[in-house]
């Protein structure tokens, strides 16, 4: 870990105990133990200001300046030697850390570690997806270590930074900063760096939306719309399980997923999912059923018998999701 010169200047520090505790030993007589000696040398060397051991003559106070001049200075320039050689190898992780980054290819950037950064970040990491997380809080990104991902401290907004995340060879990039117009301009400068990565990218105004897109953004959510849309669907549907709703172009199409328990819909109790004429009332299409047990079956047989322990996974337009389950209201 430390290097030749610091292995060298700790000999030259033994040899000052050795020799100082020898001085002491010899010049003061019969009264100073080896143990008085080494006690000496080290008081003095250190300056804690301690009292002689016992008292010194003339030659005894020439001796504790000998050892002053050369022991004091030396173990402070060892001191320094050490906290030098420590810094070093703290650069040394960090640029084997950037390196292994550099080597990356078809990873993740995860531009900011807040709350909405870090459930992407796991999200990713639990299903086995290479990332980099870049966070320009140190507190933040000891964190990130001790959870074994990847990071880069550093300013997102900085271009070098999104390089030494490895962006030119990234195949996906998030960009979730505390602000619009940070995320704007990370935006913007991941673009212009890897013109091919999908670019999702965080905005709390619903006005800064086209600005995002316009600089590259791929996707753009906003997580209070998202969540709230969420929340009100469960707060109207108390018999939702979970809703994902998907806009794709606005005025044609308005799809959703929502997972429905038959707990409280006492007329799909008994009845076939082919007899259900959910698909034929309503254009739905039952994607997915999970059993009281947690499983689950995703397209499920036609002749399954529905019961109060399933729980539908519907997928189909969300006006006509809302018709459905506005029946269950009118039983």
């Amino acid at each position: 870990m430390f290097s030749r010169k610091s292995s060298k200047f700790l000999t030259y520090f033994v040899t000052v105990i050795t020799l100082g505790s020898a001085g002491f030993y010899f010049i003061g007589g019969d009264e100073w133990s080896l143990i008085d000696s080494f006690y000496m040398t080290i008081i003095t060397m250190t300056t804690v200001g301690f009292g002689e051991v016992h008292p010194l003559d003339d030659m005894g106070r020439l001796w504790t300046s000998f050892v002053i001049i050369f022991g004091v200075s030396g173990f402070l320039y060892m001191i320094a030697e050490f906290g030098a050689e420590l810094l070093e190898f703290s650069v040394y992780k960090e640029n084997k850390k950037k390196r292994k980054i550099r080597k990356m290819k078809n990873h993740y950037i995860v531009c900011g570690y807040g709350r909405m950064g870090a459930v992407i970040a796991k999200e990713l990491h639990d299903k086995g997806y290479p990332l980099v997380i870049v966070e320009l809080d140190q507190y933040k990104v000891d964190k990130i270590t001790e959870l074994g991902y990847q990071s880069i401290l550093g300013d997102a907004t900085i271009e070098k930074t999104l390089e030494e995340a490895g962006i030119h060879q990234a195949s996906g990039i998030v960009v979730c900063l505390n602000n619009d117009p940070d995320n704007l301009f990370v935006t913007l400068t991941a673009r212009s760096l890897n013109h091919e990565a999908f670019l999702v990218s965080r905005c709390a105004q619903i006005s800064n939306m086209p600005k995002l897109k316009q600089a590259g953004a791929n996707k753009v959510v906003n997580p209070y719309t998202a969540g709230g849309h969420r929340m009100a669907e469960l707060l109207i549907s108390p018999e939702l399980e979970d809703t994902v709703s998907l806009s794709f172009h606005q005025d044609f199409v308005d799809l959703a997923i929502d997972e429905i328990s038959l707990n409280n819909v006492d007329k799909l109790h008994g009845i076939q999912i082919k007899d259900s004429n959910i698909r034929e009332d309503y254009n739905l299409i039952i994607v997915g059923l999970i059993n009281g047990d947690g499983s689950y079956e995703i397209n499920p047989n036609p002749d399954t018998t529905l019961n109060e322990h399933h729980t539908l996974m519907l997928m189909g337009q969300k006006e006509k999701l809302d018709l459905y389950k506005e029946s269950f209201r009118k039983q």
